[in-house]
Order: structure tokens, then sequence, then C-alpha cells
């Protein structure tokens, strides 16, 4: 995309926000929702926006702090809230239809919020990526009439990041974010102790300076995703990683051979898999 596409999207996106009133921002401190917000602040002033960040037990407490600290650095009222996604039992069940719940959950939450706040639109941080991706989400952000304005612009990840280091957010480069269940496969139902070993084994890695990881479990084995570049980082701490995975609780320590992938749990799925 050459840039002058990129900012007539940009242009594009402004006279979507502009005539929608008073908004409600799902942010939960990535790329997407950070453009989403900042974009309808400059659009429709700070006191017709607030951003909504979700707690929940799938989502890193490292990362509900972070979007805090950005969304009052962008100077906007911030809306704490909470979700049990570990207590609906669909979520729980972990199937290919459990995120269309999860997803029903967080709307329905955006949903009162909006109602208590008499505000006109939620507004969320979908982007064209996403509809390459299996997303049953889309179902019930239809059903909730939740605004994909990032969607309604055709605007795809690489065009966000150009225009989030253009409008100075501090998270234009910042990894894709996702939920904790997208680590365990279809069918193994989720359980905070299978969440927590991923989310643990994750951070470490992490910290060895690895930016891009994902822990996928397998009947307790811990398959690790990481770029290309950084498979021999892995091998070459090969002996404290698996040290610290196993006392994590998982019982073997692998490496995928094809790299770090979002979505690769979503390769099993039929692609004409549709919600019911």
């Amino acid at each position: 995309m050459d840039q002058q596409t990129i900012i007539e999207k940009d242009q594009k996106l402004t006279e979507i926000i502009k005539p929608l009133g008073t908004v409600l921002v799902a942010f939960s401190g990535g790329v997407d929702s950070s453009f989403v917000l900042k974009k309808a602040i400059d659009v429709l002033g700070k006191y017709n926006v607030k951003g909504v960040i979700v707690k929940s037990e799938l989502f890193r407490e490292e990362e509900f702090n972070a979007a805090r600290t950005l969304g009052k650095s962008l100077n906007v009222e911030i809306i704490e809230t909470e979700i049990a996604e570990l207590e609906d039992p669909y979520i729980i069940k972990n199937t290919p239809e459990s995120w269309y719940h999860s997803k029903r959950l967080l709307y329905g939450e955006l949903e009162r919020l909006r109602d208590l706040y008499r505000f006109d639109y939620v507004l969320d941080g979908m982007i064209m990526d996403d509809l390459a991706d299996f997303r049953p989400g889309l179902k019930a952000r239809t059903e909730f009439n939740v605004r994909s304005v990032l969607q309604e612009a055709t605007l795809y990840k690489d065009e966000i990041r150009k225009l989030s280091k253009q409008y100075h957010l501090p998270v234009w480069n910042k990894p894709a974010l996702c939920s904790l269940a997208s680590r365990i496969p279809y069918g193994e139902p989720l359980t905070f102790s299978k969440v927590n070993k991923v989310n643990e084994a994750e951070k470490y890695i992490a910290s060895l300076g690895i930016e891009h990881v994902r822990v996928r479990y397998h009947n307790n084995i811990a398959r690790v995703e990481v770029d290309d570049e950084a498979i021999q980082t892995v091998i070459t701490h090969r002996n404290e990683i698996a040290l610290h995975l196993k006392e994590f609780g998982f019982d073997y320590v692998t490496v995928d051979l094809e790299g770090y992938r979002t979505g690769s749990m979503n390769e099993v799925i039929n692609t004409d898999y549709h919600i019911s």
C-alpha cells in the first residue's frame, strides 16, 4: 500500500467516526484498539469518548495494567470492568463455538456500559486481516451492533502500524495480543491451571529477549513457537527453558519447526465451519 492510500484510508476513518456522536471503545492496549481510541478522541473530543478495558482470566494482568497506563496518557476517561470467562460452561468447553460465546460475554458487558453511560456506539479494533482467519466472534459483533471502524475503512495491520507511528502511539510495533485460550487445542476443556502454565511459560521465554512467542498446550506437552531467527536462541537456552517450563507443570517441552504464527490452533479447523 502506498502512502497516499494510507492517507486516504485515514481520512475515510475520520469521516466514518465523525457522525457517531459518543462512543465507548473496547480497549485492550494493543495497536489496533489503541489507534481506534486515539482517532475517536481526535475526531469526537475526549468528552465524547470512553475507553473500556476488560479484565479476564484469559488475558494477562500485565496487559490490563499497560492498557490502563496508555489510556490515561491519552487523557481520556478509562472504564475498568471484568468478565468471568472461566465461569461460562460454553467457554470452558473450548470448542470453535467458544469464541462466539466469549465475544458475546464481552460485547454484552460493553452494551451494558453503553446503556449505563447513554452513549451511542461501541467500537472495537477488528481489522481487515481478521477476515482471513477463523473469527466466530464476528457473529456476536453483528448481534450487538458493534462498529468495527477499521474494517469499515478497509485498514490492514501494516497500515495501522504505520499510522500509529505517525500518531506517536508507543504501541505502534507491539506484538499482536490474543486470548490465552488460543494456546489450548479445541476439545481440551479450559482450566485456570492450563491457562496459567502457558502464560508463565510465555513470559519466561519472552524474558530471554524473544519478542514473538506462543506456547501451545498439548496433553501437558509445551509446543513452543518463535520466529525463525529466534529458534537458535531457544536451542541455546534449551536446558533452562525446559527446566522452567517443567517447574510450571509441563511434562515435556518441544520446539515447533514451523515457527511462530498466529492462529495455528485453527489450522485443524475445516475452513467451511460455521457457527450455528
